[in-house]
């Protein structure tokens, strides 16, 4: 974060110095992170107490202080020197995700003074030239976020959100990850409600925005795909005349927003020519695609690091707004094929020692994402579409699909019918209820073998007994499914982005 003291950071938010005194808030500079939780604070840092599942921020203030914190933004005094914001009691509890255990309102207070220092900082380091890029997108956003740091990189400083950082704390606490020496600050904007995307784009506004696709990611909570789109267009309207919005000619709904943005349009394809558009796509044995990579009337051609035929869209806008930012198309197509997977538990590809293949894609899934991922395990199973004899044994072991609302079921065993399609040996069905009975259904019907497995230590034991060398392991499904765990027990020891040999 760029220095500031606690007297300008009160002011900046609106709080009241508690347990420090005005002369000492004034002369206390805050010069390292800012960080939620009490264990990764450094000296130097501002500590935010947050409420949280298992335990109150505001109880782990003073190891915070003691572990560096210059001081804390809380919402009530907690016995070191504090910026105090005051809750709301009518917000309490009227959150999801981050305010899920707000009770008392302490939370939203708090992140609503993170959003004003946030977009205070937002706003003197653009002035001094920071370029903002916003990512938005039913799927796709982390995985492009880690194609653009790559491409951005060779052009100056880059600062990214670890992991999917994306959300009302995400969002802001990457803002303040840029210091004055940042040329490029990479957002992601997710959403679960109208409005959403257009908050946090206000906090930081973004110079460059890319619109992936409109899927049916959290269809739940918006009821239909059309409420999706018009919730990702806020991102097109956030960015001002003078920058640019890169946008997928692919997705028709996002093609549409072309007509709801004021900056100048890039558009991107695999399909047709478009401003930057890719020629053939091939995928090598473990579904790496090639291909060339066009631009104006050059080309080049690109070879990805990152595995599924679905990242050469990501890629794609990556490419454009590094084009944009001034990168010859050489610089991009390099910078690409060193960009392996960097986000954990996102299509990260590795081999064993005894030729196991396994793909850890365990983060997050909707029903776009699920069938990338099962395409990808049946192009490799396939040895790249050698000789069917050659085939090796495929698994897909799934979990629950979050969010989607009334059409969870339908949803779940069309994926269940799908794994079949794809000629999948195996498919285990991680977790009990409704949706993972109809994807374990839907597979029966289509006439798969199917194992439903309780849990992912039970799905373990199943691999552990059947697994054989060669095979072929799709992990997926959204977070809460808990198989991170699963995937990594599975690729101990491996060798990512290996080939068969």
């Amino acid at each position: 974060m760029i220095d500031l003291t606690v007297a300008q950071i009160a002011d900046i938010v609106g709080g009241e110095l508690v347990d420090i005194s005005a002369e000492d808030a004034a002369a206390l500079h805050v010069t390292g992170t800012v960080e939620f939780d009490s264990r990764k604070v450094t000296s130097g840092g501002l500590f935010l107490a947050l409420p949280g599942a298992r335990a109150d921020g505001h109880e782990h203030a003073a190891s915070a202080v003691e572990a560096g914190a210059v001081a804390v933004l809380a919402a009530r005094p907690v016995g070191v020197p504090a910026i105090v914001v005051k809750p709301d009691p009518k917000v309490a509890g009227s959150g999801a995700g981050v305010l899920e255990h707000d009770t008392d309102g302490s939370g939203a207070a708090v992140l609503a003074a993170l959003a004003k220092l946030a977009a205070a900082v937002a706003a003197e380091l653009v002035a001094g030239g920071l370029t903002i890029v916003g990512v938005t997108g039913s799927s796709g956003k982390t995985s492009t976020k880690d194609l653009l740091a790559a491409v951005l990189a060779p052009l100056g400083e880059v600062v990214a959100p670890p992991g999917s950082f994306n959300n009302e704390l995400g969002h802001p606490w990457t803002v303040l990850r840029a210091t004055a020496s940042t040329d490029y600050l990479i957002l992601e904007l997710s959403a679960r409600h109208l409005g959403n995307i257009a908050a946090l784009a206000a906090i930081a506004p973004p110079t460059i925005g890319v619109v992936l696709n409109v899927g049916t990611a959290h269809l739940g909570e918006f009821g239909s795909r059309d409420a999706i789109a018009k919730t990702k267009s806020e991102l097109p309207q956030a960015v001002p005349r003078s920058g640019v919005v890169v946008l997928n000619a692919d997705d028709p709904a996002v093609a549409a927003m072309a007509e709801v943005t004021a900056a100048r349009v890039v558009r991107v394809s695999r399909q047709h020519h478009a401003d930057v558009w890719a020629g053939p796509v091939t995928l090598d044995e473990l579904a790496r695609p090639q291909f060339a990579l066009h631009a104006g009337d050059a080309a080049v051609d690109v070879t990805l690091a990152v595995h599924g035929d679905h990242q050469v869209g990501n890629a794609l806008c990556a490419a454009a707004v590094a084009l944009e930012c001034g990168a010859t198309l050489q610089q991009v197509a390099t910078a690409l094929a060193d960009a392996g997977p960097v986000s954990g538990h996102r299509m990260r590809v590795s081999t064993r020692a005894d030729g196991v293949t396994i793909i850890d894609d365990a983060y997050n899934a909707n029903p776009d994402s699920m069938r990338a991922g099962l395409q990808a395990l049946a192009w490799i199973s396939a040895a790249g579409g050698a000789d069917p004899a050659g085939k090796r044994r495929s698994w897909a072991v799934l979990g629950e699909m979050a969010e989607l609302g009334d059409d969870a079921i339908s949803e779940h065993d069309r994926i269940g019918r799908l794994a079949v399609r794809l000629d999948v040996s195996r498919l285990i069905v991680v977790g009990t209820g409704r949706s993972m009975s109809a994807m374990h259904q839907g597979a029966v019907m289509e006439g798969s073998w199917a194992v439903a497995a309780a849990d992912a230590d039970a799905a373990l034991a199943v691999l552990r007994a059947e697994l054989q060398p060669g095979d072929v392991v799709l992990v997926k499904a959204s977070n809460a499914a808990g198989l991170g765990a699963l995937a990594d027990s599975l690729a101990d020891s491996a060798v990512e982005g290996r080939g068969r040999s």
